[in-house]
């Protein structure tokens, strides 16, 4: 009764606060966010009372299959966005904007924490520096891709902005492998080349190819099934299989074997749009779907956000450093890769204010650093005071931007509130 409860009253919560913020014409996102705050631990889960709040962050932590479910199908619907047809029109503008801002990100995000460093030597090491520049490489495409369906944002801008937000995460992935793998290195006095290298690379290249085998099984399933709630089971099965097996670690020696849910995801809905002729359609019902998921997936991550970090002012000193030279990076990188690729004008202004929402991968990657004991902790701090910050502001930046660049439309007047508008004049 509790779990139904919880989960209910988040929804409830969530719905009600995306009317209230609708009033300063604010994203859902940040409404859903925000609803997760005031049922979190730090607000009405004080009360202590199971399933009118979340009491605790463990207590939070029992719905993370939501969250997993929730990513994947975000991962699916961006899958969407690579068809060939518009790869071959933006499919070289994306690759090097997505690699060249987040190398950008990561090189501001060290030059900065590393000329920290000399003032605060023992709270800011040299491999905590460089373990939060990789993660500044990764943006948030959850918050990013709500906003452009909130507002059915279209044109240039959105087109190459959903594959660059997708190409990123690949490229986190990689960049934060290395670094880290550098930062153990300087922790404990060797490098582990297959950990820096192989597995990083290895992930990636089963990932997608995993992604691959079931767009194949799943584009050959659902021929057998025609009617839409049939062929919209089957798309939500596989989605769910494919997180699931995402799950699975396989250790060969010194080599381990991990795949991304993002990418395996994402892959799957690359192939099968590419191969079904009513890919769209689909993809559309999926996302009417899910729709309560990802209210209750915001919101989840609203409840998880850890406030205790303010407690440290050094951690809040190097978060502010760390939000500043990441903005800088990603906005800079942004534009330098969009004007050596020749993009048009909006998209040079506009790109790289979307690109700054930050959730999911990067807590996963600080979590991967809590490895490095007493350092992982600051880092793990760290990420949690710069991702509290970027989901309340990212979304209403990315929407700003993207109106600003002409791609988000004011919805009409309705044809009764037209007529008593005049019949007022």
């Amino acid at each position: 009764m509790e779990t139904l409860l919880a989960l209910s009253i988040a929804m409830f919560a969530g719905l009600i606060m995306s009317r209230l913020t609708k009033l300063w014409n604010l994203p859902a996102v940040t409404a859903y966010l925000v609803a997760g705050i005031l049922i979190g631990p730090y607000c009405l889960g004080q009360f202590g009372v199971q399933g009118l709040g979340f009491v605790d962050h463990d207590n939070v932590e029992q719905f993370k299959i939501i969250s997993e479910v929730a990513l994947g199908f975000i991962a699916f619907s961006m899958g969407n966005e690579f068809r060939v047809e518009e790869l071959k029109k933006i499919g070289k503008q994306a690759t090097v904007i997505a690699v060249f801002q987040a190398v950008v990100a990561t090189l501001c995000v060290d030059a900065a924490l590393i000329g920290l460093h000399f003032a605060f030597p023992k709270q800011l090491p040299i491999s905590c520096a460089i373990t939060l520049g990789a993660i500044a490489t990764a943006t948030a495409p959850a918050a990013t891709l709500m906003v452009v369906k909130q507002y059915k944002a279209e044109g240039p801008l959105t087109k190459l902005l959903l594959p660059v937000v997708a190409l990123d995460d690949v490229v986190g992935l990689i960049v934060f492998a290395v670094s880290f793998g550098v930062a153990k290195a300087l922790e404990h006095g060797h490098v582990d080349l297959i950990s820096v290298l192989v597995n990083p690379i290895i992930e990636v290249v089963v990932s997608l190819l995993l992604g691959a085998i079931l767009g194949v099984l799943f584009h050959l399933l659902e021929e057998f099934f025609h009617s839409r709630s049939k062929r919209l089971t089957i798309s939500v099965a596989f989605v769910f299989v494919a997180v699931a097996l995402s799950m699975i670690d396989i250790h060969a020696g010194p080599v381990t074997i991990e795949f991304s849910s993002l990418l395996v995801c994402m892959m799957l809905g690359t192939v099968f749009c590419n191969m079904c002729d009513f890919s769209e359609e689909l993809m559309e019902r999926v996302d009417r779907w899910t729709a309560p998921v990802m209210v209750l997936f915001f919101v989840l991550s609203g409840s998880e956000l850890e406030f205790s970090v303010f407690g440290d002012w050094v951690v809040i000193l190097i978060g502010i450093v760390y939000i500043i030279a990441r903005s800088l990076g990603k906005i800079g990188g942004a534009t330098m890769s969009a004007k050596m690729t020749k993009c048009q004008p909006q998209i040079q202004k506009y790109l790289g204010i979307t690109l700054l929402p930050q959730a999911g991968v990067a807590l996963g990657m600080s979590m991967t650093a809590m490895e490095l004991g007493e350092i992982g902790v600051i880092i793990r701090n760290v990420s949690l005071f710069a991702v509290l910050v970027y989901e309340l502001v990212g979304p209403t930046l990315t929407r700003i931007a993207l109106s600003r660049a002409g791609e988000i439309k004011e919805k009409p007047i309705p044809p009764r509130a037209q007529a008593k508008l005049e019949g007022k004049k």
